[in-house]
């Protein structure tokens, strides 16, 4: 009797200690889901500060970004020169280039060419505009490929180069368009590669910024890539010398309404490069 009653209170025990065990869990488990909810509430918050939600487009960006009304188009080359041919490289396309520029038969234009200073060294830098789009584009290259001069320049300038690119692009709405300015100037090409999908956020916040940086008319274009590296885009900026350059974009954060572009399109960047660049003798920019 004694024995069985003993039993009774040992099952009785253990019985409790297991559903005090498993009410003790079942609130660790309350508790582990209610701050698991919490962080990630947290986390979606965090995120949602770098993530913005973009309406739909029904229409190309290249629509959306650029002037309609006209259809420019560029092409930026890069030649990277053998260091010991730079002067001889130079000679060559100053006695080319202008002339075809200047020549009503190709439907196209010299906006500036230049050699870089500081960035990348013994590189070129050449930015040419075609009016009329890409018809122009293929009637200017139709046609230099029947001109002997500039296929002898094309023949002598390979062999001076180590590597050469290009990018065709469109220009900005909100930005000036290039036009030959008076020198001397130093020139930046600032190139930003972007994430993929940010384009139109970036030029929705340019087109208000664009006007912090008008007042030493130091804006000369801004451009985004159609062909060559996507989502690329290129702002061109003139100054004086590098003191000018610094004071100008010092005087930016004097502005109301920088700080904050700069902190929303600081997300948008992949990878971004300055080249300071000066402006060969035949360059239409100064």
């Amino acid at each position: 009797m004694a024995t069985r009653v003993l039993q009774r209170v040992s099952n009785g025990l253990y019985l409790a200690n297991n559903m005090a065990s498993s009410a003790g869990q079942a609130v660790i488990l309350s508790r582990g889901l209610a701050v698991s909810s919490t962080r990630y509430k947290e986390d979606s918050w965090f995120k949602s500060l770098f993530v913005r939600k973009v309406d739909p487009r029904k229409d190309a960006h290249a629509n959306l970004l650029t002037k309609n009304e006209e259809s420019n188009l560029y092409k930026i080359q890069f030649h990277n020169v053998k260091p010991e041919c730079a002067d001889a490289y130079n000679k060559i396309c100053e006695e080319i280039l202008p002339s075809i520029h200047a020549d009503k038969y190709y439907p196209c234009e010299l906006v500036g060419t230049w050699n870089t200073w500081y960035g990348e060294q013994d590189q070129a830098v050449h930015l040419w505009r075609y009016r009329g789009g890409y018809p122009a584009l293929t009637e200017v290259m139709t046609k230099l490929r029947q001109n002997k001069e500039f296929m002898d320049y094309r023949n002598e300038r390979g062999k001076m180069l180590l590597s050469r690119r290009n990018q065709l692009l469109l220009e900005f709405s909100f930005w000036n368009e290039p036009v030959p300015r008076d020198g001397p100037n130093i020139y930046e090409l600032r190139s930003y590669q972007l994430r993929p999908g940010t384009m139109i956020e970036w030029g929705n916040y340019w087109a208000r910024a664009i006007g912090f940086r008008q007042h030493n008319s130091e804006a000369v274009g801004g451009f985004f890539s159609q062909i060559g590296n996507l989502y690329m885009v290129h702002h061109l900026w003139a100054y004086k010398d590098l003191q000018s350059r610094e004071n100008t974009r010092n005087a930016a954060w004097q502005h109301e309404g920088w700080d904050e572009m700069v902190y929303y399109t600081v997300p948008l960047i992949q990878h971004m490069e300055s080249r300071i660049m000066i402006p060969t003798k035949a360059s239409p920019l100064k």
